[in-house]
């Protein structure tokens, strides 16, 4: 499936989707929980629809009700020869593992062809070490787990995702003894390791920093019930602000805040040093672009989710964009940086690759092109923004923004975007 990009120019308003993340967080912690809890304005997507599905191989009673979920589990995980499809959603797959290891019973976990490439092995040594029993293809997925970890002391290493610490800060209170938890070498995503504490706590449970972004301590704690709001996603709001710059500054975005920490929330500071003027009023974000934009030097290992929507941004630079320390990139649901240097190439933007991010110099001539996003939902959205700023694009697996932005191509037609798949 692809879709035809035409040349356009946006205004008017969009709603900013809710953040997976969270969504994601409050599923897996009320599944936890001896008692009902309510997730108020989820993300309804693949990916956590997948989490949705996880939660109730693990015994959760799941009710939807628009954008909201209602959470009805007990104290033990009752798992029974149970077989996880996580689909494309490496956070699903992550978090259930952990989860999976609370049971006696053996729990197999896979999903598509993406998520079969996607590293593991950091976590079932983890888990391994505290008493799990965990199989895998080469440290990827399919994987098989079975329990029942004890607790006690675990080392993990920090550089390949953020996802494994998760994980095992979320189990950590259903052990016997609690969890010591170690992370050597240097910590990607670090956001994400407070995303999961402030989740914890919502759900009554405290995290104690020893070393931050180093050691942990969680000892053996109950889970209370509660009403968790999801709040607007700032990895989702990158793109929207991107569209802005690049196809009109007269698009506005209405968003949801709360008290919960977001890494991507640094955009706005990123934007701002390319010359962006960002407005926040009433809950609506607006920008104010300069005729070119600066460039500058960006250090994403904490937002590898802004690689795709930063690097477009290079269709209207006068000066170089370099992002940088962000490895972790190639091993999402694509090669990221890869995939964007070839793809970017292509439009007329001139890039040097990097092992670790990439140069994009300033174009001289752009020109439309057959655009491959390789089935990933971010690298579809960015290409799709970059194919409306310069016209006559196609761009392949539309159908992959399910995952995480299930409306994109819906809400940019609707203010002036011409996206039409076939």
């Amino acid at each position: 499936m692809k879709c035809k990009v035409q040349k356009a120019k946006l205004f008017g308003k969009i709603t900013c989707p809710t953040n997976k993340s969270y969504t994601h967080r409050a599923l897996f912690l009320a599944s936890l929980v001896d008692g009902k809890s309510m997730i108020k304005n989820a993300l309804i997507s693949r990916d956590t629809l997948a989490t949705v599905s996880a939660c109730k191989s693990f015994g959760a009673e799941v009710d939807k009700a628009g954008s909201n979920f209602a959470v009805k589990s007990t104290d033990e995980i009752p798992l029974k020869g149970s077989i996880i499809d996580a689909l494309n959603s490496g956070t699903t797959i992550r978090m259930a593992t952990a989860i999976a290891a609370l049971s006696k019973e053996k729990t197999v976990l896979s999903g598509d062809e993406s998520l079969r490439k996607r590293p593991m092995q950091p976590l079932l040594d983890a888990l391994q070490s505290i008493g799990a029993d965990c199989n895998s293809t080469n440290g990827k997925p399919p994987i098989t787990v079975k329990g029942k970890i004890s607790g006690g002391e675990v080392t993990i290493p920090g550089q390949v995702s953020s996802q494994f610490i998760s994980a095992i800060m979320m189990v950590a209170p259903k052990t016997e003894e609690g969890i010591t938890l170690n992370i050597s070498g240097d910590l990607v995503s670090k956001p994400y390791i407070d995303a999961t504490i402030a989740s914890m706590k919502k759900f009554g449970v405290k995290v104690k920093q020893i070393t931050q972004y180093k050691k942990y301590d969680i000892s053996k704690q109950e889970y209370k019930p509660t009403s968790f709001k999801i709040p607007s996603d700032f990895s989702s709001l990158a793109f929207l602000l991107s569209a802005s710059i690049l196809l009109g500054d007269n698009l506005s975005v209405s968003i949801s805040l709360g008290d919960l920490p977001q890494a991507d929330e640094v955009i706005t500071d990123h934007l701002e040093k390319l010359g962006v003027k960002v407005n926040l009023e009433k809950n609506i974000i607006s920008i104010q672009s300069p005729q070119q934009l600066y460039g500058g030097k960006f250090d994403l290992s904490n937002t590898p989710d802004l690689l795709p929507p930063l690097s477009i941004l290079a269709l209207k630079t006068s000066k170089p964009i370099e992002i940088y320390n962000v490895k972790h990139a190639r091993l999402k649901e694509s090669d990221r940086i890869a995939i964007l240097s070839s793809e970017l190439k292509k439009l007329g933007i001139p890039i040097e690759e990097k092992e670790d991010g990439m140069i994009l110099n300033p174009p001289q001539t752009l020109k439309g092109a057959s655009l491959n996003s390789h089935g990933d939902h971010r690298l579809f959205m960015a290409l799709c923004i970059a194919g409306t700023y310069v016209g006559k694009c196609i761009v392949s697996d539309p159908d992959s923004v399910d995952v995480s932005y299930p409306n994109f191509i819906e809400d940019m037609n609707k203010v002036g975007a011409k996206i039409v798949t076939s």
